[in-house]
């Protein structure tokens, strides 16, 4: 197994200082890194194992980063807005690539994350190749349901220290972001569909079948309208967090995607460059 060196840090973004963690293998087969975009109520610690397995299993970088108003991150004062997930990939991420020094990488998100994943796909063509983990593609009923029961469960005695542990004083703007947005009738027509029909590159979408946040019709409505190479993968008898309920099934999706959807993209690229006279 390769060894990894885990490097942490903040940078600082406009007025907002992100926590930034690192897992860097020492003899990496490929310097393009994974770039992790964590769920609603989520952070870096939250990916708990994942990150670790994940790059001594693609032998190659991952990066994970608290949002602002998350985890290790600083906090904002203001309300989020509707518009949070197309902000987090059309204005934010931007900045943070930037600051990264990141040329090339490859997008991986988990349920809110996973959107932000699929539009950076769309926007950026930095971006080789998207996975999304239980991402919603639109609003469904089950979803909002899904919401209203943990907003009263958050709500009994000695629940909110669940998040406080990952957020601290912030855990409460983390909880109402979630609810608030979700909940509200500006968020209704919401959908990831109109953008993600401009992602070009390979795309991994994979959902459990009893996910309580959102149908198969996600995945399904995923495969169906971005415009590259897709693989859709259900996985049965799997709730919300497949990385970690069933992460081997999980990893090893992700290690044949990677090997084959963008190894033959890599081949292309340097058939394409021997044409022209330069070779990569």
């Amino acid at each position: 197994m390769c060894l990894i060196e885990i490097v942490e840090l903040h940078h600082e973004i406009d007025e907002h200082r992100i926590f930034v963690k690192r897992w860097i293998p020492l003899d990496a087969e490929s310097e393009i890194p994974v770039v992790l975009f964590h769920d609603s109520l989520g952070c870096v610690a939250l990916w708990r194992d994942f990150p670790l397995l994940l790059a001594q299993t693609l032998n190659r970088p991952v990066i994970a980063y608290d949002r602002a108003g998350y985890g290790q991150s600083s906090a904002v004062m203001q309300a989020q807005p509707s518009t949070f997930i197309e902000d987090e990939a059309k204005a934010f991420f931007p900045r943070l690539k930037q600051a990264l020094g990141l040329t090339q990488y490859l997008a991986l998100g988990h349920s809110v994350g996973g959107g932000m994943a699929l539009l950076l796909a769309a926007y950026d063509d930095a971006c080789v190749g998207v996975i999304s983990i239980a991402a919603q593609a639109f609003v469904e009923a089950r979803t909002l349901q899904g919401i209203r029961d943990a907003r009263v469960m958050f709500s009994k005695p000695g629940q909110m220290q669940r998040l406080e542990k990952w957020h601290d004083a912030k855990a409460s703007w983390v909880l109402s972001s979630w609810v608030e947005n979700w909940l509200s009738p500006a968020f209704t027509d919401w959908s990831l569909v109109p953008t993600i029909r401009g992602v070009t590159c390979p795309a991994l979408v994979m959902h459990g079948d009893n996910d309580e946040y959102g149908s198969c019709d996600f995945p399904h409505s995923i495969a169906d309208n971005v415009s590259g190479d897709v693989v859709i993968h259900i996985i049965e008898n799997c709730g919300h967090t497949p990385h970690k309920e069933c992460q081997e099934e999980v990893m090893s999706r992700i290690q044949t995607f990677c090997q084959q959807q963008l190894g033959l993209r890599v081949l292309c690229d340097e058939e394409a460059h021997e044409k022209e006279g330069t070779v990569l």
